[in-house]
């Protein structure tokens, strides 16, 4: 899946392949408390690529890291880069444990479940979820990348998963209409808000995990704080479009079923879907947000850090951002939604019918 960017220096005149894990040697690994260092060699037989069924010495370089560093064992597959000179191996290096045939698997049977669970809808849904992870890496972070305007692209990649995804769903008619419209509705009053509260706050985008090492990659002209803005929008597009669906479909099916209704009688039912749907939307990205911050929010606790310091702190702040504008934009989904739909999808408007 190429997007432009597969240049780097790192990975250039070196072979990525998967190898098995045939001895370990420990003996050079410094213990100084749960922090390990050094390095530890291994004798590995390459699996795949272009010195398949070979047997080389591969090194594991420990940085004390717990979050990165690995240990592997006899028996374990890893992923490798070897840097060779046409027929002579110069190197091997062992990058991680090789999870491929796992994530594929994993995949694979998520897509079977759907498929056989839901059929037509279900091999949409498969098809949805390809289309958004292909927009998500062919559009959006390239385009983030080559310095275009985050806020700009990010609304764009939005609309264009949200018109691909509800027209799977709805096909193109009149429900693809009042779901799209009140979902961009409400993804863009959160980015409006994720943009005043980011200045507001005087968050910068650096709060973003890895942010600072792309700056250090080579790419210091990229707007760290406006990709901040543009992923408050992103990451509660899923929720918005979740809800103005709900709302576009059971307005739908009272009309389908009362086809004289009124459009005040037809919104009116739409607003108290949308009441129902809110209550327990909103708290879908809280639990959503707070699932990724529990290391951190455990680490604050255990130091008995106060919450006064808590809350000012500039990470939490930034989740704090992103629930709320998100819960804001489903806010705005909901009513908007209903409205949009109890008037289109009616065929009259009778105000003495309440």
């Amino acid at each position: 899946m190429p997007t432009g960017f597969e240049g780097a220096l790192q990975f250039k005149d070196a072979e990525k392949c998967k190898v098995l894990v045939l001895e370990a040697d420990n003996s050079s690994i410094i213990d100084t408390g749960i922090i390990r260092t050094g390095q530890q060699v291994c004798k590995v037989k390459f699996l795949s690529g272009k010195f398949k069924g070979q047997e080389s010495e591969g090194w594991n370089m420990l940085s004390g890291s717990l979050a990165q560093d690995k240990l592997f064992r006899t028996g374990d597959k890893a992923q490798a880069v070897v840097h060779h000179d046409e027929a002579e191996i110069i190197s091997v290096n062992l990058i991680d444990y090789f999870r491929l045939d796992g994530e594929f698997f994993l995949a694979l049977a998520f897509a079977l479940f759907l498929v056989i669970f839901a059929r037509g809808i279900g091999l949409r849904s498969v098809f949805s979820f390809f289309v958004t992870v292909l927009i998500l890496w062919k559009i959006l972070l390239p385009l983030f990348l080559k310095g275009y305007n985050p806020i700009v692209v990010g609304l764009l990649a939005v609309a264009i998963m949200s018109f691909i995804i509800l027209a799977l769903v709805y096909g193109f008619d009149k429900r693809l209409l009042v779901s799209f419209c009140g979902s961009m509705s409400g993804i863009l009053f959160a980015m409006i808000l994720s943009v005043i509260c980011s200045r507001a706050f005087h968050i910068h985008g650096a709060v973003m995990h890895n942010s600072e090492a792309l700056l250090y990659s080579g790419f210091q002209y990229l707007n760290l704080t406006q990709i901040f803005m543009a992923s408050v929008c992103v990451g509660a597009s899923g929720s918005v479009m979740d809800l103005s669906v709900d709302i576009t479909s059971a307005v739908n099916e009272v009309i389908k079923n009362a086809p004289d209704i009124s459009r005040i009688k037809a919104i009116k039912s739409g607003m108290n879907v949308a009441r129902a749907a809110m209550g327990t939307m909103t708290t879908t990205l809280l639990l959503a947000y707070s699932g990724t911050c529990v290391a951190m929010l455990m680490t604050f606790m255990a130091q008995g850090t106060p919450v006064y310091n808590i809350l000012n702190n500039n990470i939490v702040a930034a989740e704090i951002i992103n629930t709320i504008a998100g819960s804001f934009g489903l806010a705005m989904t909901a009513p908007l939604t209903a409205l949009i739909a109890g008037t289109l999808l009616t065929k009259k408007t009778d105000f003495t019918k309440l």
